[in-house]
């Protein structure tokens, strides 16, 4: 053991972590006030575990749900709630043989780590604000099904049923004068995927894609833009329709990735990628001009502050008429501060600015900051959460070519417990993932003939 070096100290099983790296990792925090509380915090972790029934008890039938391994964990719970048992999972000091089951478990009974403390914390890992940086590339093809896509899939076997429903106009006024108080949505659900597997995976993130083009009315002779532009699998299945797509990204090694894997299509050189100073421009000179654009998965990371700029700049891109595809990840009313609490740790080390906002408030940020309107939905939360299933199966299929590739047994843990913990909030319907489509309140002006 080292230490104590403010306040802190590290103890044998983590003197091989890389503390420049994972200081809030391989350094536990201590004082005599946190040790008293880790006792609680202790008793408190025993009786969410009992309620939950998940087994701690490894002379049980069966052997134990969920093994703690070092004590210093109850530190952790003690003063950063759902952060440290976190920081405790990629420390390595718990573990479990079904972490999804063992994390829906927790998450349903209520556990709340610091008791009546906030069970949030303040300590925040990566600096804040959304920079436009994406998961590298080398990451996503270790647990993606085609080697371009971190993003939900929409598997074949998954019948839809649509429903033309009447939603609230969030327009200031609304109902008052030529806008309508409503307006019909089509809102398509699709039942769970039957009899799929891990080698489907692939199969149905492409399909996935395709149901974005479609949705954005994408065909031969469109003018499309991706924005942000994703891991390279829209654009490509765009690029095979005929479509010329521009790809704006502020991350230079994404950049690179995606046009390494156009290079190797023929298809690839319809598709043009440019980096932008910015992640979101204020300023865009080709604005106006797209017939179409989609996006998959990037309005859940853009925070509040970036949401609105955002959809502004999708209203700026889009010619009169035009139509966005917009897949994301949105909360359900049944998460609650539990919910919010247990995404900390995801905010801490992967995207700064996360936050799951719910279909109606999407909704309302689209009517008041836009004159766009959603006019179609396209829920999957299901095939979302087999998805997340697959991806975690992959990856830690490729475990040695992860070390390989230079991704330390902490990441590694820290990518498994956000993939298992993501599955759970779908386990429990606390999230679902949609596609929305939406185009101006306003059809555009006829042109005159000469």
């Amino acid at each position: 053991m080292t230490g104590p070096a403010n306040g802190g100290y590290t103890p044998a099983h983590l003197t091989h972590i890389d503390a420049t790296r994972w200081p809030g990792v391989a350094i536990v925090p201590d004082n005599r006030i946190l040790r008293h509380r880790a006792v609680s915090a202790e008793s408190r972790f025993a009786a969410a575990c009992a309620t939950a029934g998940i087994t701690l008890d490894p002379d049980a039938p069966g052997g134990a749900d969920l093994t703690v391994e070092h004590e210093e964990l109850f530190i952790r719970l003690a003063d950063s709630g759902w952060l440290g048992l976190a920081e405790g999972y990629m420390a390595g000091e718990w573990r479990s043989r079904d972490l999804v089951s063992c994390l829906a478990g927790l998450l349903g009974y209520g556990f709340a780590p610091r008791g009546r403390l906030r069970s949030g914390s303040p300590k925040i890992t990566v600096p804040g604000g959304y920079a436009g940086g994406e998961l590298p590339g080398e990451l996503v093809r270790l647990f993606s099904g085609d080697g371009m896509s971190a993003f939900g899939a929409r598997f074949a076997s998954g019948v839809p049923t649509t429903v033309r429903t009447s939603v609230p106009s969030y327009v200031r006024g609304a109902g008052r004068g030529s806008e309508p108080a409503n307006h019909f949505v089509d809102i398509t659900t699709l039942a769970p995927p039957v009899a799929v597997e891990r080698a489907d995976l692939g199969a149905a993130q492409q399909r996935a894609a395709g149901a974005l083009l479609d949705a954005a009315r994408v065909r031969a002779g469109t003018d499309l833009i991706e924005f942000p532009c994703g891991g390279g699998t829209v654009a490509l299945a765009a690029a095979r329709r005929g479509v010329t797509v521009d790809c704006l990204t502020a991350d230079p090694e994404l950049a690179g990735s995606v046009r390494a894997l156009l290079a190797d299509d023929r298809d690839g050189g319809r598709v043009r990628v440019t980096v932008t100073e910015d992640p979101i421009p204020a300023r865009l000179d080709w604005g106006g001009r797209y017939d179409a654009l989609v996006s998959v998965e990037k309005l859940e990371v853009l925070g509040g502050a970036g949401r609105t700029p955002y959809l502004r700049a999708v209203e700026r891109l889009l010619a009169p008429g035009g139509y966005a595809a917009l897949q994301t990840v949105v909360s359900t009313p049944e998460m609650g501060r539990v919910g919010r609490d247990a995404l900390v740790p995801l905010r801490a080390y992967i995207w700064p600015e996360l936050e799951h906002i719910t279909t109606e408030d999407l909704h309302r940020v689209v009517d008041r900051s836009t004159d766009l309107r959603i006019i179609a939905e396209a829920h999957f939360a299901s095939h979302h959460e087999t998805t997340l299933r697959f991806q975690r199966e992959t990856f830690a299929a490729n475990e040695r070519s992860a070390a390989a590739a230079g991704f330390d047994v902490v990441f590694r843990r820290l990518w498994d417990y956000q993939l298992a913990l993501t599955e759970a909030m779908f386990r429990l319907g606390w999230l679902d993932a949609v596609q929305v489509t939406a185009t101006s309140r306003r059809p555009p002006r006829p042109q005159r003939g000469r």
